[in-house]
């Protein structure tokens, strides 16, 4: 998981919920035009524009908020990378007595999010991610506990032997984190170890077991991943909030190309 920054902001949250403006922001009448800007964005991407000056631009002509470019860009990547990350990508039905490195933050913060209610994105390359921002400090939820069960139930359901969690140092409350998921591991006999360190995107792409991650610096170089956010939705929180842009939304011969970016 990528937290921005070191320094802590107070985060008097109880639920990882949806923001007050995504009802409207994510509503069915809005949807149609967040799919043509998302295939703009992708477009531009495909031609090896970069990411700012393509959100600028897409963002603009569509008239998108702040909160809607935030959800575009954590869903965008181009075809190549897409293609790249599902070569790799393994499900979790085929780690059976094996083992996971698990990107702690990445993957809490979404199944607390979908417990929350909150907005899920699909992205290009199937994963699955949540709209949650961190600058420093995590803060146990409402959901916290559930999000926790979810997993290791989900975990335990495909039998994985053993999984590794790796929680970021410098950001607040890991250590009280770390203590909470070795305590819930232990009243169920789940075999989870969890390592408090510096930079676990570096960690998760040199692993031998496979990871689970949704970040896309960990996609493009691991060996393995599993979508395992996802999967945990998918099968312990129905009807969980997705807004899927796994699929591009107009076909290339049929749209007309944006202005080009500066």
């Amino acid at each position: 998981m990528s937290a921005s920054g070191s320094s802590a902001v107070p985060d008097s949250r109880r639920h990882r919920g949806p923001h007050p403006e995504d009802e409207r922001l994510f509503a069915a009448d809005q949807l149609p035009r967040l799919a043509e800007a998302f295939a703009d964005l992708c477009w531009l991407l495909d031609r090896g524009y970069a990411v700012p000056s393509s959100l600028k631009l897409v963002g603009d002509r569509y008239g998108l908020t702040a909160r809607q470019r935030i959800a575009l860009e954590r869903c965008a990547c181009t075809e190549a990378e897409a293609r790249h990350r599902r070569e790799r990508q393994v499900a979790l039905a085929d780690l059976t007595q094996g083992a996971l490195a698990l990107d702690g933050y990445n993957v809490l913060t979404t199944v607390e999010a979908a417990l929350g209610g909150g907005v899920l994105l699909l992205g290009r390359d199937g994963a699955l991610r949540d709209m949650a921002s961190m600058h420093g400090s995590y803060r146990k939820v409402a959901e916290t506990a559930a999000a926790l069960e979810a997993i290791g139930s989900t975990l335990e359901q495909h039998a994985v032997r053993s999984c590794r969690w790796y929680l970021d140092r410098p950001v607040s409350n890991s250590g009280r984190l770390k203590r909470l998921i070795e305590t819930t591991a232990a009243c169920r006999g789940w075999r989870w170890t969890v390592e408090l360190v510096f930079n676990p995107d570096t960690l998760l792409v040199q692993a031998a077991e496979t990871a689970a991650s949704a970040d896309s610096a960990v996609l493009d170089r691991c060996a393995a991943w599993v979508n395992l956010a996802l999967q945990v939705v998918e099968s312990r929180v129905p009807g969980a909030w997705i807004v899927d842009f796994s699929r591009v939304a107009r076909p290339p011969e049929v749209r007309t190309p944006p202005s080009s970016p500066a």
